[in-house]
């Protein structure tokens, strides 16, 4: 029975709430270990609900939090409670990653930061700059759920009471050794439908066409080991000749987090996978 309190805790770019309906009558039935390399905001795991997964994200802030939910949630919900919706503190809080103290925080004072700056910056998004340092601006909210306990507390809960193994580096090595009766979801770093609409602030160095190229060879490999994969890409002519020896499927999504007011709104994705439903 799955608890609809698990739910993603931050927003995300590129998160999959607006599509769960429409990747989940594409995920396999049965029993199988679950891998996320770029679990991001967890919409598809936390729908999922596995009792065995590996998730990964290259962003550390992202992953510390991860694990501070499943060790130390109470500790951080009471660290939320205590942090006002304020401009001059957002600033302040958002300073902290440029100084020197800020290494000597500890891992559950460095989620709370990161939680609350989620849910007090513009529009939910998560950018850093070329030397990694979160500058997005205050969001100017009348009254954000800083600190959603319920929420917290069901996802420390789900990653407690079932066999989730959380990594934070290059989605390659998570995939070392994976075996068949196993299921891969990929969320990678959209390829760009313009040069405008480039967006790899996630973590510096970015995701590009190189990058893209490297995940289709990790898929060809997956699929040689016929392990199953399903990929969410932007429906570009690239992504599209890049994947073509695979069934991909075109799905309409709702974009509500961009820098960009007039670039959100329905957009089209694309699902690659290398199994039949």
């Amino acid at each position: 029975m799955k608890n609809k309190s698990v739910q993603p805790f931050v927003k995300w770019v590129g998160g999959k709430r607006q599509l769960i309906k429409g990747i989940s009558k594409y995920i396999p039935k049965g029993n199988y270990k679950y891998y996320e390399p770029f679990v991001g905001g967890g919409a598809v795991l936390f729908d999922l609900q596995p009792k065995k997964a590996v998730i990964n994200d290259y962003n550390f802030e992202l992953i510390n939090t991860y694990n501070v939910i499943k060790n130390k949630v109470e500790e951080l919900i009471q660290y939320l409670k205590t942090y006002p919706n304020d401009e001059e503190f957002y600033y302040k809080m958002r300073e902290f990653d440029r100084k020197e103290e800020y290494k000597n925080w500890s891992e559950v004072k460095k989620a709370s930061r990161f939680i609350y700056l989620n849910k007090t910056c513009y529009n939910g998004l998560y950018r850093v700059n070329q030397a990694g340092y979160f500058n997005t601006p205050f969001g100017r909210y009348k009254n954000p759920n800083i600190v959603n306990d319920a929420i917290l507390r069901a996802v420390s809960k789900f990653l407690n009471e079932n066999d989730i193994v959380i990594k934070s580096g290059d989605y390659k090595e998570v995939l070392k050794g994976i075996k068949k009766n196993s299921f891969v979801y990929f969320d990678p770093p959209y390829d760009p439908i313009s040069h405008s609409s480039n967006f790899t602030g996630y973590t510096t160095g970015g995701f590009r066409k190189e990058q893209q190229i490297e995940l289709k060879e990790a898929c060809d490999e997956l699929n040689k080991k016929k392990v199953r994969f399903l990929l969410s890409n932007s429906n570009t002519e690239f992504i599209r000749k890049l994947y073509s020896d695979y069934s991909i499927e075109i799905v309409n999504a709702n974009r509500s987090i961009n820098s960009v007011a007039s670039k959100r709104g329905e957009v089209e994705e694309v699902l690659i996978r290398n199994y039949s439903i």
